[in-house]
């Protein structure tokens, strides 16, 4: 099925001669299951539906006071439609449109659709992904899908579709905001189990109109829930509500997010000295485990006192969790006491002491869902650390999540750099084992491991999406809160094993975070803030964790419970009886007998078929190469095979690239083809650009190797084929 002509997308003028128009549309006359956005494109504001009567369903919006104000309907259609494709495809756009930022959705985050059905991935994400280009086209869309899903704007969106979980510890504040039998909720969870997105998830319920709800999705079973959300929105029509994030780098991210969600604003997320200006309806605490203390303060110490004057606290001996139980009526906190990593965090005490008190409930929730690795990886990272694991205890082994041990620092930076140029957001952080010496001498490194020389984070607020951010160290508190794709993390010269007692041991004079080791003397204290720091940061990795560890014996250790790294790649090959095209396998291409192949799908037996690495999923833009002889070798060595994407269009320039061009004779590839690094200079004439030449650059370590330089008339017969992506 061609993709590309599977659907149509039509845009009329949203007003009362829209019935007329549908005249022309043989769904809407005929009663088919479509897809449908209303917008302006003066307010940026967007309603997102799915109907199989679009005559009913537009009239019905023209009398609504919150979308007749809308001006343009476009209307998704397809003869490959049903039910279960509309709801799905709604669900996607719903959940895409408000990640991409450009109109905000004045939908209800209630009811979307995540089911499965008959070709919903072989058939229906290929068309889904099609007509976001084409909504691109249309202006209504801005960016790709990949960029998207990397987004804070995607990842903290409030359109998702909640676990069960999730849903159970929903109730049970729906509930008790309803009855009052409990002011404050504490809902237990570790890291990755979704409680920044329950959090926002709430208070877009509390600040959506009725009619905007989708209850669709819900069955009889559900009945409840939709009876308590009407409930509670008639308790609290016009909520006073605060999100509390006691961190500043996450507070100004969870800032940017509410900015671009429809019913929310900035000024709704506060840090938590702001919470004395007023008194609430429902106060939600994100990691309310980072509320503070009295110590160990800085220039924060005049701030704190001035509140607990105003709120008439004794400042020595209450914390900040105290003044937001005192300002909220009801007070939820989402709480994980293993990553509190410093000693002016609340005590753990303190909420121990408030878990008691009758008027607090407690929730909890279980289930991993941000680490691919699960349960199971978190739980074997904390048998890790605190020593369980036992010498004959199986590694921990995933095809969903990489979780490897380096040898060498100079790998893990270079695996970390090559998954961000892959999959994006792939970060280094390290535990505060090195001084930071550059914020004063921005010449100086901060960190130096054998021959490599680092520097810590340049900047502090928001430090995962800064530009330079690949290049450098991140520490806990700039990635506390974030999620990465690949996380690198380096075990410093602060922590070391005892072989004789089979413990962690922490070396204080070697931890260098001021505010993190002040007023402890006690030091299995010690231990258990530098543990957690570790454990939060080695959850951050969504598809994968890497490891190196500066100390020897801690190294060794680790040894025998991660798995090794391998410099040394191997390709799995595929018979051709267990080829599925392109869902699990590519095609491995000998460029010598390649010609005319790159464009068209042969029969199976024509290639060889290999695997990828669990971290691609394989696609039709998707191939496999090898690359043989010396010109490349500063990046691929001699007869490496090579994954490439196919050139579709955009920017070459700096990128390595597989290209054919008839004048060609690299002995390396066969007549026609070579692989190089793309350069260009342009022609600039009258606002348009033209090529001058094109220079196919080797990147080798012999001198010897000499640029490919192309000229006039050369330049209409060079063709890009693919970009270079990795070694495989």
């Amino acid at each position: 099925m061609n993709l590309n002509h599977a659907f149509e997308i039509k845009s009329y003028d949203f007003n009362s001669n829209l019935h007329s128009e549908f005249q022309n549309s043989h769904y809407a006359k005929d009663l088919w299951p479509i897809v449908y956005i209303l917008s302006d494109g003066n307010t940026k504001e967007a309603y997102v539906g799915e109907t199989t009567d679009t005559y009913a369903r537009m009239n019905s919006h023209l009398k609504s006071n919150a979308k007749n104000k809308l001006t343009t309907v476009h209307l998704i259609a397809s003869e490959k439609f049903n039910k279960s494709a509309t709801l799905d495809i709604e669900s996607n756009l719903i959940k895409y449109i408000s990640g991409d930022g450009q109109y905000k959705l004045i939908n209800g985050n209630v009811g979307l659709a995540n089911h499965n059905y008959y070709q919903k991935k072989e058939v229906y994400w290929d068309m889904f992904k099609s007509i976001w280009d084409r909504l691109r086209a249309e202006g209504i869309s801005k960016h790709s899908i990949d960029y998207i899903d990397n987004s804070d704007l995607f990842k903290y969106s409030p359109y998702k579709t909640l676990t069960h979980e999730q849903k159970s510890g929903l109730l049970v504040i729906i509930k008790n905001l309803l009855n009052g039998d409990f002011k404050n909720i504490i809902v237990e969870g570790g890291a990755g189990t979704g409680k920044t997105i329950l959090a926002i998830f709430l208070f877009k319920l509390l600040n959506s109109n009725n009619e905007d709800f989708n209850f669709k999705e819900f069955g009889d079973d559900e009945s409840e829930f939709i009876r308590l959300i009407i409930e509670l929105k008639l308790k609290y029509p016009n909520p006073k509500m605060a999100l509390v994030v006691p961190m500043s780098s996450f507070r100004n991210t969870l800032k940017k997010v509410f900015k671009n969600i429809k019913g929310l604003s900035a000024n709704m997320v506060i840090g938590p000295a702001e919470i004395i200006k007023d008194k609430f309806n429902i106060v939600i605490v994100d990691e309310s485990h980072r509320l503070r203390r009295r110590v160990n303060l800085g220039a924060y110490y005049g701030a704190f006192d001035i509140v607990c004057e105003k709120l008439g606290l004794d400042k020595n001996n209450c914390s900040e969790l105290d003044w937001v139980t005192r300002q909220a009526d009801n007070a939820i906190l989402f709480y994980d006491e293993d990553q509190s990593i410093k000693p002016s965090d609340v005590k753990k005490e303190d909420f121990d002491k408030l878990k008691l008190n009758p008027l607090t409930k407690i929730e909890y929730l279980k289930s991993q869902f941000r680490v691919k690795g699960g349960n199971d990886y978190v739980q074997y990272i904390d048998n890790l650390l605190n020593c369980k694991l036992e010498s004959t205890y199986k590694k921990f082994d995933s095809k969903d999540y990489e979780f490897v041990l380096f040898d060498s620092i100079e790998d893990i930076v270079q695996e970390i750099k090559l998954r961000d140029k892959e999959n994006g957001l792939s970060r280094l952080v390290a535990g505060y084992s090195w001084e930071w010496i550059s914020n004063k001498n921005k010449d100086e490194f901060d960190i130096k491991i054998d021959d490599i020389k680092l520097k810590w984070n340049t900047v502090a607020v928001d430090w995962v999406n800064s530009i330079n951010a690949v290049n450098e160290v991140g520490c806990i508190h700039t990635t506390q809160g974030y999620d990465l794709n690949y996380a690198g993390i380096i075990f410093g010269n602060e922590i070391t094993y005892d072989k004789e007692t089979d413990e962690i041991v922490i070396l204080k004079e070697n931890y260098f975070d001021k505010n993190g080791k002040q007023s402890i003397n006690n030091p299995t204290e010690l231990k258990d803030f530098i543990l957690n720091i570790y454990k939060t940061i080695m959850l951050r990795g969504i598809k994968g964790t890497y490891i190196y560890v500066c100390d020897k014996n801690l190294r060794e250790y680790f040894a025998n419970h991660i798995p090794k790294f391998k410099t040394e790649k191997t390709i799995e090959y595929l018979q051709v009886d267990k080829v599925i095209p392109f869902e699990n396998s590519i095609p491995l291409y000998d460029l010598k007998a390649a010609a005319g192949n790159f464009s068209e799908l042969q029969n199976v037996s024509d290639y060889e078929w290999i695997s990828l690495p669990a971290r691609y999923k394989p696609s039709e833009d998707l191939f496999a190469c090898t690359v043989q002889g010396e010109s490349m070798n500063k990046v691929i060595p001699n007869g490496s095979v090579c994954l490439f994407r196919k050139y579709t269009g955009g920017s070459r320039e700096g990128r390595i690239v597989l290209v054919e061009h008839n004048s060609i004779q690299d002995p390396d590839f066969g007549s026609g083809y070579t692989v190089k690094e793309y350069r260009s200079k342009k022609n600039i004439e009258n606002d348009k650009w033209s090529h001058y030449s094109i220079t196919l650059k080797p990147l080798s370590m012999d001198s010897e190797f000499k640029d490919i330089e192309l000229v006039e008339d050369e330049l209409s017969s060079l063709k890009v084929i693919g970009v270079f992506e990795c070694v495989l």
